[in-house]
């Protein structure tokens, strides 16, 4: 893009730094929610979905049921994205025993050459699969990303929805609360989110 000005380019700048406030903003009230865990009588199943893993293995959601899951959506082009997924990695290893898994689905168009090669390279260690339209419908859309969901043991959603990169502490605390584990972040580096706290989806 050209600008007529230094004026015009100036006023760019602020605007687009005012929005990056409010996005922070945003991302900062999902924190506040994420303290306490919604009521199990309000809690709303986990839309089920099956997709295939990279080995082309169909997986659904409810084969998790009995674990606290991580849901995350998320895409190798999301910068927030590969900022979490080092803490997910962390999370899997150290929780898996206790009954958690991480599970990722990518949102990414070019499908698995772009996904495979991701894994790959950033030895994702939790399931990772390809997601599509209609898991994006069940899930409200997600119009942005990262886009994470913490579940219970029983399958339902049992914090309001992460949009954007919150706290790695944030996570923690929840997957302890529903583990069932006295909170501690103990080896675990307490993290913030940068301004860019999230990734809009690409216009189809």
């Amino acid at each position: 893009m050209h600008f007529g000005s230094s004026k015009v380019a100036i006023a760019v700048a602020v605007a687009i730094a005012a929005g990056s406030i409010l996005l922070v903003s945003a991302c900062s009230s999902s924190q506040s929610a994420s303290v306490s865990a919604r009521a199990e009588k309000d809690r709303k199943p986990a839309p089920n979905f099956t997709l295939k893993d990279a080995n082309g293995q169909s997986v659904s959601l409810a084969d998790y049921k009995g674990k606290v899951v991580l849901l995350n959506f998320w895409a190798t082009w999301c910068g927030p994205c590969a900022l979490e997924i080092p803490w997910f990695e962390e999370f899997e290893q150290q929780y898996k025993s206790r009954g958690f898994a991480v599970l990722g689905v990518s949102m990414d168009e070019d499908g698995w050459s772009a996904v495979k090669p991701y894994i790959t390279e950033h030895k994702i260690n939790y399931r990772v699969l390809l997601g599509d339209d209609s898991v994006s419908q069940l899930y409200g859309g997600l119009d942005a990303l990262p886009t994470t969901f913490i579940i219970d043991r029983a399958g339902n959603i049992a914090y309001p929805p992460h949009i954007g990169l919150i706290g790695k502490n944030e996570y923690l605390t929840e997957i302890q609360n529903l583990l069932g584990i006295e909170h501690t972040n103990a080896g675990l580096r307490h993290l913030r989110p940068p301004a860019a706290a999230l990734f809009l989806r690409p216009a189809e």
